[in-house]
């Protein structure tokens, strides 16, 4: 129930981002950056490609075992590729997003009750610090956790389920770093977010799997504060009539 619950927040969550002219534009403005920097890891991991692959393997001469060869190298090129669209995410994450994703969802939180409960008092430079620091506990340990491990399964028999888990979990991540907004900017303590978190597996990988479909996962990411800002009024009791 939890996970078709967090399947639909996030959809509700992208429609109502794409009909509201000011989420629109924050949104586009957060997806420009991520495709941006995601563009720049994609080009940076293929030119060194070619440089990787010799010192894994050098090109053998046997007809028997080039096609192996090119397996591999198309192989090594799609994980290349697939790291620096993570890699991407979080660069784009910390450097452009956390002050946006801080906007959105104040302006869905105006939208859904009427008013908005403002950050605390502290300087602008401060509060930025602040945004970014909440990303390491909820985005950026997580999901460079996952990548070791995604490493770590090429290397055993355990791969594929390794893979597969730490996918999961880092759609699960990332799905609380736009459920905790709202929390976070009321000063919540972490012990209380983080069993909000653990009390809500099912929503948060229903409302993460969207995250996980290559191309579209861009468009959800960047509308995700729409989404995660209406579930956590809504579990506040916080909903205008």
């Amino acid at each position: 129930m939890g996970l078709i619950r967090g399947f639909k927040y996030n959809l509700a969550g992208l429609r109502l981002g794409l009909t509201t002219p000011k989420l629109l534009m924050m949104g586009l403005v957060r997806l420009g950056a991520m495709v941006a920097v995601t563009i720049i890891g994609m080009v940076l991991a293929l030119t060194y490609h070619d440089a990787l692959m010799s010192a894994l393997w050098q090109r053998p001469e046997s007809l028997w075992w080039i096609w192996l060869w090119y397996l591999a190298s198309w192989l090594l090129a799609v994980v290349l590729v697939g790291m620096s669209v993570i890699v991407g995410y979080l660069v784009a994450q910390v450097l452009f997003s956390v002050l946006i994703m801080d906007l959105m969802s104040r302006h869905t939180e105006q939208i859904a009750t009427g008013r908005e409960v403002p950050p605390p008092p502290m300087g602008k430079l401060r509060w930025l610090v602040f945004l970014v620091g909440q990303e390491v506990p909820r985005a950026i340990l997580p999901i460079l956790i996952g990548l070791v491990l995604m490493a770590v399964g090429w290397l055993t028999p355990l791969g594929p389920i390794l893979a597969v888990a730490s996918s999961l979990a880092a759609a699960v991540f990332m799905a609380w770093d736009s459920t905790d907004l709202v929390p976070a900017r009321r000063l919540e303590p972490f012990r209380r977010r983080w069993g909000r978190l653990t009390g809500n597996i099912g929503f948060h990988l229903g409302f993460g799997i969207w995250f996980l479909i290559p191309v579209l996962n861009l468009l959800f990411l960047s509308f995700a504060p729409v989404g995660g800002t209406l579930f956590a009024i809504e579990s506040a009791g916080e909903k205008g009539e």
